[in-house]
């Protein structure tokens, strides 16, 4: 994603310092999604001050008015896509009505619009090179894979079918943006619809 070296949460803070009063036209939610529109295009590298800054039509002062450096900024970033990719997420599908194919078919929806998709992967080779990252990711990660476990496990008995189902479901979400193969007469989304479809199904 990125050919210079990625930043870890924990790196010394080398830019300039101003305490300036935040700029109530640029909110710190904007500097937050203007971070994670970074984060997606380039990786970790790409979410400098100076630039997003620039982006918003801003001072750097205003930054520093918010967020206590870059890494503050950085990981503020990551609270904000776990709680939008996990338990805002979570939270929603099981206040909803609908069985337990239709919660997995639900999450996986919203979990996965291409918008919170693309921050994902971001996170996910940015987890690569900082161990920081990856821990968190473990950790997110482990709790999807949890529920649907607890899904799939309230209609299959066989845990090791539980296991199996759970593991591809996650895979085909994730990994759904990297098959380049033809599907002859569907379109990938069909073929991938069509792949969660039957793992829903309760007997494959």
């Amino acid at each position: 994603m990125c050919t210079v070296p990625y930043t870890s949460l924990d790196t010394h803070i080398t830019e300039d310092r101003r305490t300036v009063a935040p700029n109530a036209r640029t909110p710190r939610t904007r500097w937050i999604e203007a971070g994670l529109e970074a984060l997606a295009e380039g990786g970790p590298d790409a979410v400098r001050v100076e630039a997003l800054a620039a982006q918003l039509g801003v001072t750097k002062g205003g930054f520093y008015g918010y967020f206590d450096g870059r890494p503050a900024l950085l990981a503020e970033m990551l609270d904000e896509w776990e709680l939008r990719c996990t338990r805002s997420i979570l939270d929603q599908v099981e206040s909803e009505d609908g069985d337990p194919a239709e919660k997995i078919r639900r999450a996986g929806e919203l979990t996965f619009s291409d918008d919170l998709h693309r921050v994902d992967l971001a996170v996910r080779e940015w987890a690569r090179h900082d161990p920081s990252v990856a821990t968190r990711l473990r950790r997110i990660d482990n709790a999807r894979m949890e529920f649907l476990r607890a899904m799939f496990g309230s209609f299959i008995a066989d845990p090791d079918e539980v296991e199996a189902r759970s593991t591809l479901t996650f895979a085909l979400a994730i990994g759904r943006h990297f098959i380049a193969a033809d599907h002859p007469g569907r379109t990938t989304r069909d073929a991938v619809r069509l792949a969660g479809e039957a793992l829903l199904r309760r007997r494959l």
